[in-house]
Formats: C-alpha cells, structure tokens, sequence
C-alpha cells in the first residue's frame, strides 16, 4: 500500500509512513546485529564502507552485515576524526577557547561558536548589546543555509545528481563572501566574541546581503526543479530510511531529522534565544520520516532563514551607530584606537589576550537550534580564568548512532542515501 502526495505537480509515491512498535536494535540500540540463524547459514557477508569509502569521506567506517542486498547488521565505528577539543580548551583561557568550538562542527561554526559564547556571557552575568544579537542572528542564519547548502550539494552529489553540488556551491560561495567581507576570513571566523562581536558590520555588508536574500529563493526553486520530478531521486528517497516520531525521540533526535518524522520542536520557536522571538518565521514539520521528508525540510528551512536574513538586515539597518559589544574593560579588549594614547587600554588588552578573564564559579548549559539540531555547550567554572570543564551536546553523534535503526532491512544502495540524510558531520561525532 502507498499514498500519493503532490510535489512540485508531480504525484509523488510514497510509502506508508509509520511502521508497528519500534525499529531500535536491541540490547544494543546503536548497534544492529543479524539474527542468530541468519548467521548459522553462512551466508551472510560482511563489508566494511570506509573509512575510505567515497560516501564516508574519509572519517566514518560503517561496517555492514549483508544478506544478499538486504542490510541485516551494521555498527558505525568512530574515532577517525579525534580532535579532543573539549579537553584542550579546558587548557585555554576563555578569550583562547573561542577558536575551537567552531573547528568542532566545521559546517557550522558560527553557531558552534555562539554556544560557547553564550555559557560564558550566562556565567558572568553580561549584557550583550541589541545590535549584536540581531547580528548574531542573521549570521547564524546565513550560517544554517551554508550549512544546509553543503548538505544537500554532497548527498546529492552521492545518489548520482552531480550538477546539484555545483549548484549548490554557487549560492554557498556568495554566504562565504559576506562572511570575508564581515569578519575578514570566509570559515571560523573567531567573529563572536564574549560581550557581542569583534567589528561592527562593514557598510557594504547590508546592500549585498540584500541581493543575496533577493537571489536565494529563486536558487532553491532551481534545486527542487533538478530533483523534484526526477524518477531515480524519488526511487532512492521516498520510502528509504523510515523513522517513526517515538523512534526519533527514544534515540535522542533533533533539529531536521527529528520535524521530518512529525515531531514539532525547534528552540528558536520554543526556548527562543537571541532575537528570534522578535522574527517571523515558520517551523517546517513532515510525517513521513524518510530520506525524502528529511530533504524537504531543509529545503523549506532554507526558504525560512532566508526570511529571517532579510529581518535581521532590517533591524541592523535602524540599529546603525548603536554599539555591537560590551563596554567592560575586564573582559572586552578595549577600542583599537585608545591603545595608541591609553596606558589603562593597553594593560587591559594585554591582560587579556595574555592571561585571560576570571569567570565566576558556577556551571551552565547554553543550547541553541544548530542546522543539525540541538547543540549545547556544558561549561563549568571553577572561578578561573580557564574552564574547569567544557562538554558539547553534539547532534550528529545522535545522528550516527541511529544509523542502524534505519538502515535495518534496507538494500545495501539505500544505506548511502539513509546515512547522508542524516547530515552528521565527523568533528561534531568525535570531537
């Protein structure tokens, strides 16, 4: 049995979209083993994919019970990416440990930036200027369409649709250019800082962002035209990789994985945070819970932040002279232009840079709504001037873990296709 939709005009087969009880592995929910007589028979084969494998890039090793074409077993072995970024920051000072969390998911680093950045700000109790919230906003949006954009250009490019990554790529090099033309570098751009921003936004940077916004719509109308209609896009996406809401939910999901399979949560609309209580925007949420309704998702969250872009310029604009970050001379390094005639200035940034700032005792968890989902950074102080401990509530590790609930009967071509749409990101993973 199937149910028909209509996408794009095109009547689209779909599969049925909930399934009886629960697709989890047991004991072990990350793992999925093959049955005890399917292993008797001797004719299961097991294949490793990666960590060299084109479509595990490198740094994800899937190791896959085969019966025939049907997956009966699969674990995700991890580790190849190991940074211990978490540990090395706890040997930083705070101003230092800024320029991690955004190697950490390197996708989004603007908004693995901002968590960190916002436990600290949470522990000292400091006031961040209006005007660098709405600038944090927009570029953490920008930032959700980069990363939607490498998303969908990659997956893609993996199922065979190769003219979608150059697509893709166009629209991603012009975020990119905003982000030079606002921070000086194009990724992890150490641009938020503890109190608001480094520099306010250079003149030019609202006119382009505007034809940016005025271009994006059109841009991801162009990319559902490439795919929407296309019979082998459907066949490898509708019905592939089916996540029940409870699934979702028992396995700890988030962010687009968790909205395609039903579920209606989003922090930027329950918990808002920065400005987005004061923007208007919609949460896109689907029932079907497969490969499919998870692409449309981050396709209707591109349209999304594109509107949110375009309200964040607003707002700037009207903000224009008004201060982009804290006046607090111990933790703010002071206006480069006093360091020439201030001896105060001088020895405040020296200190700094140098030996960092004391953050009263205390522990916080900051959580925001990244482009993979709930992102969170643990903090604790011991009243230091470097964190006693930092933790980060990665996505994507709940992502790869639940690999083997979907892929669980699934053809072995299908599995590329269910592990890309779970947009995992390998430094979020192992850290």
């Amino acid at each position: 049995m199937s149910v028909t939709e209509k996408t794009a005009g095109a009547p689209v087969m779909r599969a049925p979209t909930t399934y009886e009880g629960t697709k989890i592995p047991h004991p072990i929910p990350s793992v999925l083993e093959p049955s005890q007589e399917l292993r008797a028979s001797g004719d299961i084969l097991e294949v490793n994919f990666g960590p060299n494998h084109p479509s595990t890039h490198g740094v994800l090793r899937l190791v896959a019970d085969l019966d025939g074409e049907n997956v009966v077993g699969l674990r995700a072995v991890i580790g190849y990416l190991h940074t211990g970024f978490e540990k090395t920051m706890e040997q930083k000072s705070y101003w230092k440990g800024i320029t991690y969390p955004e190697r950490i998911d390197y996708l989004s680093f603007q908004n693995n930036e901002l968590e960190f950045v916002l436990a600290i700000e949470k522990l000292l109790g400091l006031e961040v200027p209006e005007k660098a919230t709405w600038v944090r906003t927009c570029l953490c949006e920008l930032n959700r369409i980069h990363s939607h954009l490498v998303w969908l250009g990659t997956a893609a490019l993996e199922l065979g649709a190769i003219s979608m990554f150059w697509y893709c790529f166009r629209e991603r090099d012009r975020i990119l250019d905003l982000f030079e033309m606002v921070t000086g570098v194009r990724m992890h751009t150490r641009y938020f800082q503890t109190g608001g921003v480094a520099e306010d936004v250079p003149p030019g940077f609202v006119p382009q962002a505007r034809e940016f916004v005025k271009v994006m719509p059109g841009a991801v109308d162009e990319y559902e035209g490439l795919v929407d209609r296309n019979r082998i896009w459907l066949e490898r996406t509708v019905g592939v990789g089916i996540l029940s809401a409870d699934d979702a939910v028992a396995m700890g999901q988030s962010g687009p994985i968790l909205r395609a399979s039903g579920v209606d949560w989003d922090l930027r609309k329950r918990e808002p945070y920065l400005a987005y209580g004061e923007v208007d925007f919609d949460v896109p949420v689907y029932s079907g819970g497969d490969v499919y309704d998870r692409y449309r998702v981050h396709m209707d969250e591109m349209r999304e932040s594109t509107r949110i872009v375009s309200q964040c310029l607003d707002r700037i604009e009207q903000l224009d002279g008004e201060p982009w970050i804290a006046d607090d001379r111990k933790v703010v390094l002071p206006p480069r232009e006093e360091l020439h005639t201030s001896m105060e200035a001088l020895i405040h940034h020296f200190k700094i840079v140098t030996e960092g700032y004391a953050v009263p005792e205390g522990q916080v968890y900051a959580v925001i709504e990244s482009p993979r989902g709930e992102a969170a950074c643990y903090l604790v102080s011991n009243g230091g001037t470097k964190p006693w401990r930092v933790h980060f509530r990665a996505p994507s590790f709940a992502a790869t873990a639940l690999a083997p609930t979907l892929c669980r009967g699934e053809l072995i071509a299908n599995m590329i296709a269910v592990v890309g749409s779970l947009d995992g990101v390998m430094g979020d993973v192992d850290r």
